[in-house]
């Protein structure tokens, strides 16, 4: 960990995703959905080619030291709400466990906040899994406000 190093907010690109895998199976809910396995890697490469041609897609890394550090996914959507608007969706954020706690979360959302108010979107938006009583105060902290209940249908047993 080097503050000293700039922390580089980018796209990721495909030789990032083992690293977006690690951050993914440090999470305590991401340890028991997640792998690491070579049997799994062609899934998550798969899905991260889709994210990648997509224009309304952007799979943000936070980059020290050419170390990924921090990750989450953003979804710019247009909406016929609020007269036609732009919207952005956070998630799967992520941040390496030597990181919290010491401002990269913050700094990864606000840059993320910045890219959505370059794209004229009106709101932005995220979910948080109930069991995350931390990562809901952090938001809160940032102004994100529980606004609206969240529901998920899962169509895939093995992955509830």
């Amino acid at each position: 960990m080097n503050w000293m190093s700039p922390i580089i907010f980018r796209r990721a690109e495909i030789a990032d995703l083992p690293a977006i895998i690690g951050l993914l199976c440090q999470d305590e809910l991401g340890s028991n959905r997640e792998s690491q396995g070579t049997s799994s890697y062609p899934l998550y490469e798969k899905a991260f080619k889709q994210i990648s041609k997509d224009p309304n897609q952007y799979l943000l890394v936070a980059e020290n030291n050419d170390a990924i550090v921090g990750t989450c996914h953003l979804t710019f959507m247009p909406s016929l709400t609020f007269k036609g608007s732009m919207r952005m969706n956070i998630e799967a954020v992520r941040v390496h466990a030597d990181w919290r706690g010491k401002g990269l979360g913050e700094k990864m959302l606000q840059h993320a906040v910045n890219m959505a108010k370059e794209r004229e979107c009106k709101i932005v938006q995220l979910a948080t899994n109930k069991q995350r009583h931390l990562a809901q105060s952090f938001y809160e902290k940032l102004g994100f406000q529980a606004t609206h209940v969240g529901m998920k249908l899962c169509l895939d047993e093995n992955n509830m």
